[in-house]
Parts: structure tokens; sequence; C-alpha cells
């Protein structure tokens, strides 16, 4: 469950941020983002340069391991800023830093128990919670393909999972039956829905779980919530600078990371659209996002990584939508809510655009085969 988290006030929210080790004095803290699991505040500074830094109270009933989170981001950030250094790219990119405490912690914790980190701030960026430019789509692409790329020859060993079962569809597939075992669900028209759209693609669960286990895909490490609005742009290039929000980043398969990154960009209408009916997969846009991630990638893929591709994107759609149709059944415990109803409208969301996917097959495949051929050429 989540943890009841109420607001802090903002003279103790300045005590915290001074914890840390600072380029200046807190002149003010301010709520920042749209993250559905921590408390993220942007903490700003009378520093000549660094004005900003991201502070977050880690969400313990999530992330139950939050000294290994950070042991993990160290070890992450640390080995990138190592590569960047030694071959650096040919343009702006960087990578969240973690920023210390007094005592050279990476973490603080209060007295109520709570841990809180704080993050280097991407000066003069900004994300996008989606992708009306289809100029954008490559540039989405190419961050996580940067991304990927660079932590790409760092062994999926030496970070620690935290989050066992994230991102494993079989594994939330089994919840949400446990789910179904204790309650009885509410009957609508939207909840008969999902109940049978998730009742018709139970198989299909397993599709990438049994890749792993049979050899086809490798463990390597991956972001795990490679959403769009955790891309950042440069304000005056609009090119992609960053990817941000490093919690769960883990061993697993790259290709739920690729699946997540085009589900969340090919959908014009959004995660959060009330509208659910009007939900499409938009392909230009994938095809623009998986040449991007391409141009990178190619470096490192294997061919069995391109078979898989359609399967990831299907899958990782029906996946967040079992995730919150699940989150609605068991009473809103784990993401973040405005309504009682928000999770149910957010798995529509995500059915509707699996249903989109579906119903395009053969045009995503085309789209990946292309792309294949270009690369073996």
């Amino acid at each position: 469950m989540t943890e009841n988290i109420q607001t802090q006030d903002s003279l103790s929210l300045v005590a915290i941020a001074e914890q840390f080790t600072l380029p200046g004095k807190v002149t003010g803290v301010q709520a920042f983002g749209s993250g559905n699991i921590n408390d993220t505040f942007l903490v700003t500074l009378d520093a000549a340069e660094k004005k900003h830094f991201v502070l977050q109270r880690i969400n313990t009933q999530v992330f139950r391991q939050p000294a290994l989170v950070m042991q993990n981001m160290r070890t992450l950030t640390e080995h990138v800023g190592d590569r960047l250094q030694r071959t650096p790219v040919n343009r702006r990119w960087e990578i969240p830093r973690v920023l210390l405490t007094k005592d050279a912690q990476d973490y603080w914790q209060d007295q109520a128990g709570s841990f809180w980190r704080a993050i280097s701030f991407i000066a003069g960026s900004q994300s996008f919670d989606t992708l009306q430019d289809n100029s954008r789509a490559p540039e989405i692409g190419y961050a996580l393909g940067m991304f990927h790329n660079l932590i790409s020859d760092l062994p999926p060993e030496k970070l620690a999972d935290t989050l066992e079962g994230f991102h494993i569809t079989p594994v939330y597939l089994q919840q949400y039956n446990e789910v179904l075992t204790r309650i009885n669900p509410p009957t609508s028209p939207e909840v008969n829905y999902c109940l049978q759209f998730v009742s018709d693609r139970t198989t299909f669960a397993q599709v990438l779980e049994n890749a792993k286990a049979q050899g086809d895909l490798p463990l390597r490490l991956m972001h795990g919530d490679p959403k769009i609005n955790n891309v950042m742009f440069d304000t005056t290039t609009q090119k992609a600078v960053s990817v941000i929000d490093l919690d769960t980043v883990k061993p697993g398969l790259i290709h739920y990371d690729i699946g997540d990154c085009l589900r969340s960009g090919c959908n014009p209408a959004g995660e959060e659209t009330e509208q659910w009916e009007s939900v499409y997969f938009d392909t230009e846009l994938c095809q623009g996002i998986l040449q991007g991630y391409l141009s990178v990638a190619k470096a490192f893929l294997i061919e069995n990584d391109y078979t898989y591709i359609y399967d990831a994107i299907r899958l990782i759609a029906f996946e967040l939508g079992l995730r919150f149709f699940a989150d609605y059944l068991a009473g809103n415990v784990y993401f973040k809510v405005k309504h009682s109803e928000h999770n149910l409208a957010r798995a529509l969301v995500q059915f509707k655009l699996t249903e989109s996917i579906e119903s395009q097959e053969t045009k995503i495949r085309k789209i990946i085969q292309e792309m294949r051929l270009i690369r073996n050429s």
C-alpha cells in the first residue's frame, strides 16, 4: 500500500533541504512534477550557478529497500558519468547526480522515518506528457537508446533488484487473480469490459518471460519507467538531454522499456485522458521513436531483440492497464488517485491502446522489419 502522506509545511521542507551539502542558502521549496509514487519538490538556492535541485521523499511502501535504491542510483550514475568522460557524445547529454548530505550519505532520514534524497536538477530543460509534435518522436527514441547504450556495459548483477516482480507481467496477472478471489467486482459496463479484456489475454502475458527463460532474450539493465515525461528536452534546441527518474533501474528485459516508451509516446491523448474511447496508437510516432532509438541502440541489439519488439509494445500497454485495474479493484492502494474511479479510467485508456496496437499489428511489424533491414544493410 502507498503511504498516507501529508504535505510537509514549507518550513520543515527547508530544514530537510538544508541537510544536504549545497552551494548556497535555500530560498524556496515548491511541489514539482506529476509522479504517481514519490513526493517531489524543487528547491531554489541563492547560488551563482546551481540554482536548483530536486528533493524527494521516497515512498517506502513501494521501494521497501530505499538504501539499496540509492546504492543502485549511485552505481549507475557514476558509471554513466565515467563513460561520458571517457567517450563524450557530440551533443548535450546529462545524467542526474545524487547529492550527498553533510555527513556524506546519499539519503537523509527524518524523525518520522521518512527517507529523503537530493538529485541534481537538469537546468534549461522541460518534459512533455504527450507528443503532439511528431518532430520530437526521434528524440524520445534517441534518449532511451542513449540511456541503454551508456549502461550496456554495466553488468546486471552490479545492481540490486529492488522491485522484485516489477515489469514481470505474469506476476501482475497472478496478483490480479488474487484480488478477484478477495472481492466482488462492482457491476458496470466499464468494469465488465475490463474483466473480459484481461480474461481474453491471460496466455499472452507470458510472452517476454518465456523468451527470457528460453534464452531468446538476454538479461540486461533496464530503466523500468521510460515514459515520455521522464525524457528531458533542452528548452533552446528542443533536443533530448536526459532520462530521469532512476528509481526503477534494475536487471530485466530492455523490451519492457522499449514497449513502455512506445506505449506512452504513441498515445496522443495521453495517459490521463477521460475520453478513453478516442485513444489510439499512432504508428507515425512509433516509426519516429523507433528510428531514434535504433540509431543508437543498433550498436548492442541482437537479432532476437527485433523479433520481440511488437510483442513488447502490445504487452506493456496491457500490463499497465492490468495494474491500474487491479489497483482499482483492490481499493486504490498503490497508485495515487484524484478520485475513486481514477484507476479504472486509467485502465480503460491502456486497454483501448492495446486494442489499437493489436488492430495495427501488420503495420507495426512492417515498421520494425524495415528498421531491422536498415540495421543489417
